[in-house]
């Protein structure tokens, strides 16, 4: 007979895996052998299972999926008809049998550690979520201006989450809505109901809102940094973080304390250029004030990067991909402002208007998440 709290009838054979590692793919062809590599190098204390959504590829994902479960009977790998990160995470969460819970992403090496030390940490109690710094590893040129760029004040926007190389003795801290990944307990996300579905990309980000809503710590080792490979492309990188933008300010008025002062610094900066285009005389000379100072700064974020660039001509892109970041997401931000609604409250609490901060929240919706039902 299952347990009252296995919900999903696997009895006993629940008892035999320690942990459920959830992967969300898609067409991941170029990074998921390495990357299932480093997830089978995985050291911990009990049985783990490696639980594949695949939001329907079009590469070869799937094909080396399916050839690794054929040759690992931990792998197991399921359809995601709902495509998005979300939506794959609550399919692998359904159909996890382990105590504790890991999301690992396809395009990401983590260490050999991460899984027993994110336990570990949990089983010391205070946080209920245990996360690693995210240490981008560039992949091409693009990629490796990227990884410079999140190594700098500008690209990091006010973020805990990103970890450098080399940062891995420091001791743990405490994080806002800005996570990467994660470990918990399975009884813990399903008693916050899984991931929303309405919010790929920043799902993370939004979960954490719920957390943190609730007087919940979530706490970063620097042990379990986690190599990250950003997009090679001006284009996804532009789509990536316009995505972003938009998703940001739709998590903001779900939940108006996830919001930054550093959040509005691109949507700004967008507005800045449109009134330096076509704003009157007065307002274009200040506007253009301050597009002059942000390439300043940019400049000086190229030149800062230079010691940690494998090549000069990598630190020379990173003005470029910093624009990019900047100015995709504040389109995406004001996208979502339309889409979603002005985050009012956010705004008021960032503004330190509380009062009107808490006048303006809305009443918590529902989590919508139809895959883990």
């Amino acid at each position: 007979m299952a347990r009252a709290e296995d919900p999903a009838g696997w009895g006993a054979a629940a008892e035999t895996i320690g942990c459920s590692v959830l992967v969300p793919v898609l067409n991941e062809e170029r990074f998921i052998e390495r990357s299932v590599a480093a997830m089978r190098r995985q050291r911990f204390e009990g049985r783990l299972e490696f639980l594949f959504a695949d939001g329907g590829s079009t590469d070869r994902t799937r094909e080396l999926l399916d050839a690794l479960a054929r040759e690992d009977d931990r792998i197991r790998v399921f359809d995601n008809p709902g495509r998005t990160a979300s939506s794959g995470l609550n399919v692998a969460l359904r159909r996890a049998r382990g105590r504790w819970i890991a999301r690992m992403d396809a395009h990401t090496e983590y260490p050999d550690d991460y899984v027993a030390l994110g336990v570990a940490r949990l089983l010391e109690d205070g946080t209920r979520w245990v996360s690693g710094p995210q240490t981008p590893k560039g992949d091409g040129r693009t990629s490796r201006a990227v990884a410079l760029a999140l190594g700098s004040s500008m690209g990091r926007g006010g973020s805990r989450k990103w970890g450098r190389i080399g940062d891995a003795g420091s001791r743990e801290f405490e994080l806002d809505s800005g996570v990467f990944a994660g470990v918990w307990a399975r009884d813990t996300l399903l008693q916050y109901g899984g991931w929303d579905e309405r919010s790929s990309p920043n799902e993370d980000s939004e979960m954490a809102g719920r957390f943190l809503a609730r007087g919940e710590r979530l706490i970063c080792l620097p042990r379990m940094a986690a190599h990250y490979v950003p997009r090679d492309s001006l284009r996804g990188l532009w789509r990536q973080y316009e995505a972003y933008g938009d998703a940001r300010f739709r998590t903001a008025n779900w939940h108006p304390h996830t919001l930054r002062r550093s959040h509005l610094l691109p949507p700004a900066l967008v507005l800045d250029s449109a009134v330096a285009l076509l704003g009157p005389r007065g307002a274009r000379r200040a506007a253009r004030a301050g597009l002059a100072l942000y390439a300043a700064a940019l400049a000086a974020a190229a030149i800062g990067s230079r010691r940690d660039a494998e090549r000069s001509a990598d630190a020379a892109w990173v003005p470029v991909v910093l624009a990019v970041m900047h100015f995709a997401n504040g389109v995406g931000a004001l996208r979502g402002a339309v889409r979603h609604g002005p985050p009012l409250a956010a705004l008021g609490q960032v503004a330190g208007l509380d009062g009107a901060a808490t006048a303006l929240t809305r009443p918590p919706e529902p989590v919508f998440a139809p895959s883990l039902a």
